[in-house]
């Protein structure tokens, strides 16, 4: 494991990195034993992370709090001195998959955040409720009389797939493809991807959005991609190749995610009984039944990249410029110094200010459309099917190896509508 410094408060020179072991599919099931070790251990770790990548793991809540909010720290993956991570990106037309906000700072990060900010407030995520409740409501119609389901792809994905397509104003006919792609472009394992799979996965991705860009010149409607295409065209506000990276992202992110948060959310509830029955006897806990199941298992994990613009000092520990920070908000919050009896699925739980969805200018933008959804589709499942229990047992739940966590299928049972 990992040598302390002569303080023992974080890593020494002659520091063994710890290596997050993804080839282990018991890690991949269950993390949390390796991450509560480190969190106990040290609030720094010299590690090696999925795809082989070193980096420098921040495991406990108010350094990692802290960080989301350094300035020093940089999304920009640019700013980083390890090669490899760029070449864990596309080779070739690699400025459209890196202008977007989740990989920019500020002026740009600003710009970029407001051109898309009005289709995700409070007010506006509120309205789209009975959609997303005619949509959960239409998935369910079509498995209740089966008795069993798998809740990815016959829920949890499709779900938020639809929701994300309607708001951009893509067809949701060409799921199947996206997801696909998606995932060849952000699934990570114990080994670097390999090369050719990534261009080829962004190489569809790309003409398929430019195509769909395309396709709304020509035909624009009251859609969020229609608005971004005035910005570019009419406003000059963003360039071309940040319009495409922009529509990657929020096809990306405006799926995978919000599929991990309804699926584990669901897996997690079945997998404890007792904090299921109690859900279901009192519904009105389902909000901070949300907040505490993002807390508990979150669909990120272990949590989220930063890139060191200088020599930088998180809880005594140097960290030299260029390096990558790993900020591990899935260790955070389950870090004993911040959350009683962490290890604990309570959805009673007043206190859950977690790091799921990061924090400071870069938190997420989805966060509202994300809680909306995951409240309707885990409450809506638990009210319409009755008896719902896990098909297998948990440990049998196959899961995402690396980054995004999330099971890949849930199968369940449940008792036949008539």
């Amino acid at each position: 494991m990992t040598t302390r410094s002569a303080d023992g408060t974080g890593p020494g020179p002659g520091e063994e990195p710890v290596r997050l072991p993804y080839a282990d599919p018991a890690f991949v099931a269950d993390p949390f034993p390796l991450y509560r070790r480190l969190c106990e251990e040290a609030p720094v770790h010299r590690a090696v992370i999925a795809g082989g990548l070193d980096a420098w793991l921040v495991t406990r809540y108010e350094d990692g709090l802290e960080a989301l909010s350094d300035p020093r720290l940089s999304s920009d993956v640019r700013d980083a001195t390890d090669a490899r991570l760029l070449r864990q990106l596309p080779g070739t037309q690699r400025e459209a998959m890196l202008g977007n906000m989740l990989r920019s700072d500020p002026p740009d990060h600003t710009r970029l955040r407001r051109l898309v900010s009005q289709a995700f407030t409070a007010r506006r995520v509120a309205g789209m409720r009975p959609r997303i409740q005619a949509v959960t409501d239409r998935l369910l119609d079509a498995v209740a009389p089966a008795g069993s389901a798998d809740l990815v792809a016959d829920f949890a994905l499709p779900l938020p797939v639809t929701v994300i397509g309607e708001l951009l104003g893509v067809p949701v006919d060409d799921r199947h493809d996206f997801q696909y792609w998606t995932d060849r472009l952000t699934t990570r394992g114990a080994e670097p991807p390999d090369p050719a799979v990534i261009d080829e996965a962004w190489r569809h991705m790309r003409d398929y959005v430019t195509e769909l860009i395309r396709d709304k010149r020509t035909h624009p409607e009251d859609d969020l991609l229609s608005g971004l295409i005035t910005a570019r065209d009419e406003e000059r506000r963003l360039t071309e190749d940040e319009l495409v990276s922009m529509v990657f992202l929020l096809l990306a992110a405006g799926y995978i995610t919000t599929v991990n948060l309804i699926a584990g959310g669901l897996a997690m509830l079945l997998a404890h009984p007792g904090q299921l029955g109690l859900l279901r006897s009192d519904p009105a806990l389902l909000p901070g039944a949300i907040e505490e199941l993002l807390r508990y298992d979150g669909p990120v994990s272990p949590g989220i990249a930063r890139f060191a613009r200088e020599d930088v000092e998180i809880a005594g520990v140097r960290i030299p410029r260029g390096a990558t920070v790993l900020i591990a908000s899935a260790i955070a919050d389950r870090d004993p110094l911040r959350f009683p009896d962490p290890d604990r699925l309570d959805i009673t739980r007043r206190d859950n200010a977690h790091l799921a969805f990061g924090h400071g200018i870069h938190y997420c933008l989805g966060a509202p459309l994300a809680r909306l959804e995951g409240e309707i589709a885990i409450g809506t499942a638990l009210r319409r099917l009755p008896g719902l229990a896990l098909a297998v047992r948990p440990d049998e739940i196959p899961w995402r190896p690396g980054g995004l966590r999330g099971p890949l299928a849930l199968p369940v049972s449940f008792t036949p509508a008539r």
